[in-house]
């Protein structure tokens, strides 16, 4: 990988790479390294050797960087790529690879928020102890389907942006 925990030597380049600080990075690892076990049913070493060209990433705390500096630098995947050392479909891949085992981590963890509620007293219970929540109601752009009826579900009768 081009970068790597190495190149990461101050407090200030860990946040602006990760959003986190090495201390909090470091007490992540660990859980990380169990969650990808559990997903993957192997560690990262003994996956690399049952793929017959060099890997880029190598290991769990280099997945786990990558993917949050995915997140943390929003790049598109091609850049991703271009920046990481492989190319953007592999970095799709890797992000991928890496949400999935980051979402268990937390899960395992209890630090994964809850998103999926099945009635509103649920809903109402989980956040009692809350004096104020904030939700974000912006409606994010969508790429209408080409099928009429499906176009149908994505209609939301606003007119149109002046970008």
């Amino acid at each position: 990988m081009n970068f790597s925990v190495d190149n990461l030597t101050t407090e200030r380049k860990w946040r602006a790479a990760t959003g986190f600080s090495q201390e909090r990075f470091n007490q992540l690892v660990p859980h990380f390294k169990v969650a990808y076990f559990r997903v993957n049913g192997v560690d990262m070493t003994e996956r690399g050797a049952f793929i017959p060209h060099e890997v880029v990433i190598k290991t769990e705390e280099e997945l786990l960087l990558f993917t949050l500096f995915s997140f943390k630098a929003n790049l598109t995947y091609d850049l991703l790529g271009l920046v990481s050392g492989m190319n953007g479909s592999n970095a799709k891949r890797n992000q991928e690879s890496g949400i999935t085992v980051l979402k268990d981590a937390l899960a395992q963890t209890g630090h994964a928020p809850k998103r999926e509620f099945v009635s509103v007293a649920e809903f109402e219970a989980y956040f009692q102890a809350y004096e104020t929540l904030l939700v974000d109601g912006t409606e994010q752009r969508k790429q209408r389907p080409g099928n009429k009826e499906a176009q149908k579900d994505c209609y939301s009768g606003k007119k149109k942006s002046m970008r």
